[in-house]
């Protein structure tokens, strides 16, 4: 059984999963590494998400933060606490079973980046979907020009992936920037709004790509900091999670001016996004 991308899932019924590994990462956030019942094996493209079920309690839509590059034997999903379905997937174990169904949503269109300067904006939470698309960056990495990747949390305490962002930084084909809103000891980096790391950013604009996730706040700030670069608007990409729920575009929740983003975003293009007065 294969859940293809964008092909599985019409019917809304999950397939059975189990969890293979917990990885805490912050005190409300959590990686768990997933794999389907019956040797099943989820294809699905770099940002797109899938929906989560705890059976009795409800569902809600996870992004895929693991690569379609990675084994295709598991998946993983960073999960926050901020309700009672992901509470209790926090109180789960490995070996326990959960629902999934999916892949749903566009992903990163891999095939526009392939070839240009890649710059990646994470605020916060916002890494979660944005490690699929730095790790699919670095498997494949001689099909990119530069890669800047830049990344903001709240606190030292807050930021995601430590492990990961380490390697990151020790890779000599990637350049990353954190800042902090506030810093604590020992923190060394630096402290402000992510705006601030664009003074680092020095790509062809003229061929380059920029994929941005983070809260809805932050978007109008970076955006207008890579336009300024000379970025054009085609190729800026941003992840719209608003209200999804069901994935297939049938409970209209996530429809925006007749734009329904479990379906036609999450990613869209700035200058796609921008018609969405509710998005941004």
């Amino acid at each position: 059984m294969s859940l293809s991308a964008g092909g599985y899932g019409q019917n809304m019924l999950p397939v059975a999963a189990t969890i293979t590994g917990i990885d805490r990462l912050t005190d409300k956030d959590c990686v768990f590494s997933i794999r389907l019942s019956k040797g099943g094996i989820l294809r699905f493209r770099a940002s797109q998400f899938v929906i989560l079920s705890l059976f009795g309690i409800g569902e809600a839509p996870i992004s895929i933060s693991s690569s379609p590059l990675d084994s295709e034997k598991s998946f993983e999903l960073c999960i926050r606490v901020v309700g009672n379905l992901t509470r209790a997937v926090h109180r789960l174990s490995v070996g326990d079973k959960v629902g999934i169904r999916g892949p749903y949503g566009n992903g990163f269109p891999m095939e526009r980046i392939e070839g240009r300067d890649v710059v990646i904006v994470a605020g916060g939470l916002g890494l979660a979907p944005l490690r699929s698309l730095i790790r699919h960056v670095i498997h494949e990495r001689d099909r990119y020009g530069r890669v800047i990747v830049l990344i903001g949390a709240k606190r030292p305490q807050d930021i995601l992936f430590k492990e990961d962002i380490l390697l990151w930084e020790a890779n000599p084909s990637i350049e990353v920037h954190l800042t902090v809103d506030v810093a604590v000891p020992p923190w060394d980096k630096h402290v402000g709004v992510i705006t601030k790391l664009f003074r680092y950013v020095d790509v062809d604009s003229l061929n380059a790509v920029a994929a941005v996730v983070g809260p809805p706040i932050m978007y109008r700030f970076v955006v207008s900091e890579i336009l300024n670069k000379g970025l054009f608007e085609g190729n800026i990409y941003l992840s719209l999670e608003r209200r999804m729920r069901c994935g297939i575009g049938k409970c209209g929740h996530c429809q925006i001016n007749g734009i329904y983003l479990c379906q036609d975003g999450p990613v869209l293009s700035y200058m796609e996004a921008r018609k969405l007065k509710e998005a941004l």
